[in-house]
């Protein structure tokens, strides 16, 4: 996450001030920091966008010597963070080459201006009404803001509270704005947990003595004493005090690492080729859009760290992953899976693999019955691969029963029981997996070879199938083609025959036409009567977008009653 996050104090003698800061360096190490070597400005030029990173070292060494640490005498223990010659702190990232750094203060003159005077504008006039809460502002000069301001129990300030803010400091004002649910509810975590710590202290002094009784006895005081005693030194007191965790900056740099880190995986950069394909504007629409407007985008969580130590390497565990159990054979790690389409006709046979894929392609539903639910996922995951996004329905395990309407795909447990109806139409295919009683140890490299694959249907399908179909049998027997490459003929086939779905979808919006008129049609789009099914049927998969689109311009072209 190309951002800089910092917590932020308003003294009641300084004003707002720059507590602590992290920040990342894609390049060379910065200078000052763990006795390592390095200029700042690959991570200015990389926090302003500006892409230009060949700079003289003269030049980087000539801005970073500016020094922009305020005097000592004008920030007490309140404004002060790490102690004074104090390196800061630094985790590397050996896998993306990142190092962050946190101190408190930036070293750049500019960096130190954006992060100053986002400091002082989310404790004076960036504010939530009731001084807390999360906000945003800013301007493409001096960056757009995510504040959240928070108080802090001290039995010792007056009205028994210090002011703080953390901020994240962006030039991306789109990406900061698609991130604020991810910040709002870690940055929270941070300040609860902050708070928490606080009010834990906070107890303890007033159960030693209670300071608002001796506030009230010191009422009677001349009013001069009385402001002088206010303003005495002890009572500005730092927040490593105020929650007595002499590491708390430690941990505070350890989160603050994993918000940039976690906050940078949530989301990635799409290289389009071309207009967008219908499969990318079916997964476009599908997306949610919360209450505030933003886009909802499901990813894998990084797990937080709650209790964090101080470390040289930042070290990324696997996310956790966790799914309610639906079946009894959820948790069996033992389950064999399919792991592609051409893995499946090889176990399936090229006949039954031609017949399911026919039925597939024209619409049918396809059910899949067995004991083994992620064996059944994994045949829906690579038989979805042949049908485009916006025409699969996918219910990949249910109990009982569910309308063709509702799912094309659906995965039942082998004692489900199917409706009569169903088992007596043409428009229904039945796999029933069949597990043997034990594995048998075998020359046999895969273990599907002692599984047994029972299809059950009353259709009578054509033995020439669609095209398309006939393309992709060749494609898998192809055994010089990899993987990969396969996945690749697929994905341009799917967009070939979508776009000539398109003409015919226009074609068929322009009026009423005879049978001879879409023959020609057919004619000229390569295809064949036996592709009309085919073709119906994708024309559910086109993207609301596209068919507002075609409608629009059909009533905008239509001549004049």
């Amino acid at each position: 996450m190309n951002a800089i996050i910092a917590l932020c104090h308003f003294c009641e003698l300084h004003g707002p001030s720059v507590l602590f800061h992290t920040q990342a360096f894609h390049s060379r190490e910065p200078q000052g920091l763990d006795a390592e070597s390095g200029e700042e400005s690959g991570s200015l030029a990389s926090f302003l966008s500006s892409g230009r990173r060949s700079r003289s070292q003269s030049a980087a060494s000539s801005t970073s010597s500016v020094s922009n640490t305020p005097k000592k005498s004008e920030t007490c223990q309140a404004c002060r963070s790490v102690p004074s010659g104090h390196p800061g702190f630094v985790s590397k990232d050996p896998d993306t080459k990142i190092s962050y750094v946190s101190s408190q203060y930036p070293e750049h003159p500019q960096l130190f201006s954006i992060v100053r005077q986002a400091c002082v504008r989310s404790l004076s006039c960036e504010v939530c009404p009731g001084r807390e809460g999360p906000i945003f502002f800013g301007d493409d000069h001096w960056g757009h803001v995510f504040s959240h301001t928070f108080f802090i129990k001290d039995s010792q300030a007056r009205g028994f509270q210090r002011w703080y803010s953390i901020i994240v400091v962006m030039m991306d004002k789109i990406y900061l704005i698609n991130s604020w649910p991810f910040l709002v509810k870690h940055i929270g975590e941070i300040i609860s947990k902050l708070q928490d710590k606080a009010i834990k202290v906070y107890d303890q002094e007033q159960n030693q003595c209670p300071e608002r009784a001796r506030r009230m006895n010191e009422s009677f005081m001349a009013p001069g004493d009385f402001f002088r005693r206010q303003r005495g030194g002890d009572h500005f007191r730092p927040l490593v005090t105020l929650t007595k965790d002499d590491g708390l900056f430690k941990w505070l740099h350890q989160w603050f690492v994993w918000v940039l880190k976690a906050g940078g995986n949530r989301m990635t950069e799409k290289l389009l080729e071309g207009p967008p394909t219908e499969d990318v504007l079916i997964d476009m629409e599908k997306q949610e859009e919360t209450e505030e407007g933003f886009i909802k985008i499901n990813t894998k969580p990084m797990p937080s760290p709650d209790q964090p130590t101080a470390t040289e390497e930042l070290q990324q565990t696997s996310p956790s992953e966790t799914e309610e159990a639906g079946a009894e054979g959820d948790a069996d790690s033992t389950a064999p899976v399919f792991t592609s389409l051409r893995h499946f006709r090889q176990i399936i046979g090229s006949q039954g693999f031609h017949s399911i894929a026919h039925h597939i392609l024209i619409g049918n539903q396809i059910i899949i019955r067995g004991e083994k639910r992620p064996t059944m996922e994994s045949i829906i995951n690579v038989l979805k691969s042949l049908l485009p996004m916006g025409c699969c329905r996918i219910v990949p395990y249910s109990a009982t029963y569910e309308d063709s309407w509702k799912c094309n795909f659906l995965g039942l447990p082998l004692v489900a029981q199917i409706p009569a109806h169903v088992m007596s139409s043409e428009y229904y295919v039945i796999i029933d997996v069949l597990s043997p009683a034990k594995v048998q140890q075998t020359l046999e490299p895969d273990v599907f070879f002692q599984y047994s694959f029972l299809m059950t249907t009353k259709a009578q399908l054509p033995e020439k199938g669609p095209a398309i179909l006939q393309k992709i049998e060749l494609a898998l027997e192809n055994e010089n083609l990899s993987s990969a490459v396969v996945d690749a003929c697929l994905v341009s086939l799917k967009e070939e025959w979508m776009n000539k779905v398109k003409v015919l979808f226009k074609f068929s919006r322009a009026g009423s036409r005879s049978r001879e008129d879409t023959l020609k049609l057919l004619q000229v789009l390569e295809a064949t009567e036996e592709d009309t099914q085919m073709l119906k049927f994708w024309m559910t998969g086109l993207s609301n977008q596209h068919r507002t689109h075609m409608l629009s311009s059909a009533i905008s072209t239509s001549p004049p009653m």
